[in-house]
């Protein structure tokens, strides 16, 4: 094999986020960027020299000559066999699944999630451990380091390997294996839930969907699942063509970026369940006819539920959230009896957890849930979970969680987002912020008195290992809060997220809009930062 040894020179903005690393598309085209921040992922790693690995994306702008030059890449670098998605086509969850069924010692996973695509938009790349769950914080650690030291990558000659038939290539020394990887997601799913019920009511339209790919990767799991083993009617599935571009659309399932979905629920044609996956796959919005679910309720509706499902008989374990998701599942675990952890933001938190057996159940505010079966969050098993409970119940979406509500009480719940705000600001807000937590506690306002304040800090149970500085806690009396943090997700600016609930047990004030109950907690948030000071913003990006 002809391995190639070239010089280069650290970029030093190749931090990883939450979810790896997120930039323009224009960025990671600059010569020897990608290089670079891929071999400083095979030099943090120990032990994969012979292994298997796991590749594939999206299907994003970029993501097919990345993907080649990132088998060259482990070719040179020793990596004994290479699994590819046909076409370059993997999402997050089936990555994960497909890592932990071949006994993989990892995967490479090209995806922005829910990021725009194409030749202007982003592109992102992360790596998964053996364990098929986002690396955890000591590994995207030793990339940043090692990607701020890097003098030389190691890449291999030759020609490009045909991605789109399915079998076997080699780069070199290597083997690359070109894999259906929707086949070994979809029987996955088929142990989960009870196909034999849904079908029958699916193929007959007495349970009826409408289920948004947005372009993207899920499509043809979508295909394969829903319409070829449940028999739903081809209109059941739409956009379910993955595109470079995701067909100019932004392929974030939330109310803001999904309206011609959530029109159609809010019609007289709606369905009785409509949903829709983002870029990789690995999130998920839940609507009934005119009724959306919040990510938060959507976890503690699973929770209560879940030992109707096939795949949770046997109970949970115990179940996590990230801090700013709201407290509702928190109630359905006392009332179970299981444990419940609060975790930060980002999936790879949930992973100990898991490993660990202490959860079945995990989720996010920003549209991610998940279980054990895999080690990311999973959009397309949700909507597989909601209508397995809806055929089980056979109650409608609205029905569900308004008897969710009347039993443990309802968390409104938002989430308002400020994005590309200018970084030096957005820092600023949170460096004051951060000063005149010891001064608000007692403190009273008309949203109410604050109990406690504080810069949110996790102890992980299972390795105890420390994350700090993870978000702000502004909590009020009668389970009131206002949550604020800064994320890693986007490329451009900065976005400060602000998240407001509070919990209403009366039955009679809990059909009000959220921004309407919300409304003293929402003006105070903005008092307390000051957001309209440091930003000159007067609202919002987004509400969700």
């Amino acid at each position: 094999m002809d391995i190639i040894t070239v010089k280069t020179r650290p970029f030093g903005d190749q931090r990883p986020g939450t979810s790896g690393l997120r930039k323009k598309v224009k960025v990671f085209q600059q010569p020897n960027y990608l290089e670079n921040f891929v071999q400083s992922i095979f030099d943090a790693l120990d032990d994969y020299r012979g292994q298997t690995l796991v590749l594939g994306g999206d299907g994003r702008y970029f993501n097919r000559p990345a993907l080649q030059t990132i088998l060259r890449l482990a070719a040179a670098n020793g990596v004994g066999r290479v699994l590819v998605g046909q076409g370059g086509i993997l999402s997050t969850p089936a990555a994960s699944c497909v890592i932990r069924k071949y006994g993989a010692c990892g995967g490479i996973i090209l995806s922005a999630s829910h990021n725009p695509g194409g030749p202007e938009a982003d592109f992102g790349i992360k790596f998964n451990a053996a364990n098929g769950g986002p690396a955890p914080e000591k590994t995207t650690q030793a990339i940043y380091r090692n990607s701020l030291e890097i003098s030389r990558y190691r890449t291999a000659g030759g020609g490009e390997i045909d991605i789109d038939r399915l079998g076997a290539a080699r780069v070199g020394d290597m083997a690359v294996e070109v894999i259906d990887a929707v086949t070994d997601y979809a029987d996955m799913m088929q142990q989960l839930f009870d196909f034999e019920l849904m079908r029958p009511l699916l193929s007959s339209g007495r349970l009826s969907l409408c289920f948004d790919a947005m372009n993207a990767v899920t499509g043809p799991y979508a295909r394969e699942i829903l319409l070829r083993r449940l028999g739903a009617p081809a209109a059941s599935v739409i956009r379910d063509q993955p595109l470079e571009d995701f067909g100019g659309a932004h392929p974030d399932p939330n109310l803001a970026h999904a309206g011609d979905l959530v029109a159609r629920m809010h019609s007289d044609a709606a369905p009785d369940l409509g949903a829709a996956s983002d870029g990789d796959g690995d999130r998920n919005m839940i609507l009934g006819n005119g009724f959306y679910v919040t990510p938060s309720d959507s976890l503690a509706v699973m929770a209560a539920n879940a030992q109707l499902l096939p795949g949770y008989a046997a109970g949970l374990a115990g179940v996590a959230r990230s801090m700013p998701t709201s407290r509702a599942v928190d109630r359905v675990a006392g009332e179970l009896g299981i444990p419940c952890f609060e975790t930060p933001t980002g999936w790879k938190f949930f992973g100990n957890l898991l490993d660990a057996g202490k959860i079945t159940l995990c989720g996010e505010e920003s549209f991610g849930t998940g279980s054990d079966h895999v080690r990311e969050k999973d959009g397309l098993w949700a909507v597989l979970f909601w209508l397995n409970l809806l055929a089980v119940r056979g109650e409608s979406v609205a029905q569900v969680v308004r008897a969710h509500w009347r039993r443990f009480g309802r968390n409104y719940y938002t989430r308002h987002d400020y994005e590309g705000l200018d970084t030096g600001a957005a820092a600023a807000l949170m460096d004051a912020l951060k000063a005149g937590l010891p001064q608000l506690a007692g403190q009273r306002f008309a949203a109410g008195e604050i109990l406690q304040a504080d810069d949110f800090s996790y102890r992980d149970p299972v390795d105890g290992s420390t994350s700090s500085g993870q978000g702000i806690r502004i909590m009020l009396a009668g389970e009131a809060r206002i949550v604020l943090r800064l994320s890693g997700t986007g490329t451009s600016g900065a976005t400060l997220r602000v998240y407001i609930e509070k919990l209403e047990s009366d039955p009679a004030l809990q059909g009000q809009d959220p921004q309407v109950a919300l409304q003293d907690l929402i003006a105070l948030a903005d008092n307390i930062a000051g957001i309209g000071r440091h930003t000159g913003r007067s609202a919002p990006s987004v509400i969700t």
